[in-house]
């Protein structure tokens, strides 16, 4: 007799997955364990293989699209010649696959403005509609050619210095009686020959031109998630000035030696050492029972990106790991991460988050809470900068490092301790090394 499968529950946090693969096609006879299909979900793309044998008969959810937990995705059989005309598939009650990227709207075809869509509804909130504004179809190109009008209004004088000058009058804004350009106006004028500078033919696509695409699974949790913990948790923020030459200066050293680390690495080593010291920062806020969480364990999750969105896989036990041993693991993790290959219990959980986008050349940022998470550090780059060394300003390296910390259970001072130990950790870096 027929049967349903329906789109499995592959994460905590999975509400929908979006099917990137089919590994069998309809008519094939499916074994009980066969990698049956690939789903991408809010934390990675994850293999499924069946659970029951039978013949795939009928494939609901195409390659592309998505479905809600529990949804029907396909129909089989324990027959081969059983017929499936009539069956109704049991599950959830079907979602619409998820749209293509909708069309670019261009200037030859004007195309009324989509229909706002209804405020989403939130915890206690109502999500506004934001919606991009229709192309401006009728819109006419123009940009300054260098050529003076015949009938723009300017002094003789004006005329004549700017030829001389080189000064293109069409950038120019009257001063004179009725806006006449005088000779004075032309201090503010452009060079023609700036204006002339890579001079192209004139674009075909109206102003405002955009596409849509859908987002990723992931891409979507992730924006849920941090629009939640922006709105409602009361969010504080420490930066503390870190003076990173040492830190340099043991990189370099260990580079030489054959070993290689990275800033992270050092990073990770000093929050779980710091950490350590101020349990309190190691800590969450239970927004359901209104209670704070004391994490018992320092398990450091770090923020890494994916074309399809954030992923934080966490170095559990941080504090009982040597340096090596941690720049070690967030190599592999962060290679499986971006294969989307980490098995559930290396990316649910963690106790403290570090996200770090220095290496982009970021000097400073501030990032939102993972809840339900009491903070998260966000590290910038490290900048050559003047700092002041025995009295005298002399070159240095400075890295700034900002606390996100969740004012309902954590104060000013947990905060400004926190860093200032992590500070001491990061400049005397040979302790990390240990």
């Amino acid at each position: 007799m027929p049967f349903t499968l329906t789109m499995p529950k592959l994460s905590p946090t999975m509400e929908e997955g979006t099917i990137t693969k089919w590994r069998k096609q309809e008519g094939e006879f499916v074994k009980a364990g066969d990698v049956l299909i690939e789903v991408a979900t809010d934390k990675a793309t994850v293999e499924h293989s069946a659970l029951d044998e039978g013949w795939l008969r009928k494939v609901l959810i195409k390659e592309g699209q998505t479905a809600i937990v529990n949804q029907p995705i396909a129909i089989f059989t324990e027959k081969r010649e059983e017929s499936i005309e009539g069956y109704q598939p049991e599950g959830a009650t079907p979602q619409a696959a998820a749209p293509a990227p909708a069309p670019t709207a261009g200037a030859e075809e004007a195309k009324p403005a989509a229909p706002a869509p209804k405020p989403t509804a939130g915890p206690g909130l109502s999500q506004p509609a934001f919606v991009p504004e229709p192309p401006l179809q009728n819109y006419q190109f123009s940009a300054p050619s260098g050529e003076i009008p015949e009938r723009l209004k300017t002094s003789p004088l004006a005329r004549k210095l700017a030829k001389e000058k080189g000064i293109d009058l069409t950038t120019v804004k009257g001063s004179g009686p009725q806006g006449r350009i005088v000779a004075r106006d032309l201090e503010l004028g452009q060079p023609t020959s700036i204006v002339a500078f890579g001079r192209r033919e004139a674009p075909t696509v109206a102003p405002g031109t955009y596409e849509e695409t859908p987002l990723t699974p992931m891409r979507k949790v992730i924006g849920q998630r941090l629009q939640e913990s922006k709105t409602f948790i009361p969010h504080f923020y420490v930066t503390q000035e870190i003076n990173a030459e040492r830190l340099v200066t043991v990189r370099t050293e260990l580079a030489a030696a054959g070993i290689k680390i990275t800033y992270n690495d050092l990073v990770i080593r000093a929050c779980a050492l710091a950490l350590r010291e101020h349990p309190q920062i190691n800590s969450g806020y239970n927004s359901v029972t209104q209670s704070i969480i004391s994490f018992k364990t320092i398990d450091i999750a770090v923020a890494v990106s994916l074309a399809s969105g954030l992923i934080t896989p966490i170095i559990r036990h941080a504090d009982y790991k040597n340096l090596g041993q941690i720049s070690s693991e967030m190599k592999s993790l962060a290679t499986r991460a971006r294969d989307g290959k980490l098995a559930r219990d290396e990316y649910v959980g963690g106790s403290f988050t570090v996200s770090n986008i220095g290496m982009f050349g970021v000097s400073e940022f501030k990032a939102i809470i993972n809840p339900p998470q009491a903070a998260i550090l966000a590290v910038g780059g490290i900048m050559d900068q003047p700092v002041v060394k025995d009295g005298a300003v002399v070159p240095g390296k400075v890295m700034k490092c900002t606390l996100s910390a969740d004012h309902r259970i954590l104060d000013g001072t947990d905060a400004a301790k926190f860093i200032k130990t992590l500070q001491k950790f990061l400049e005397s870096p040979s302790i990390l090394v240990l």
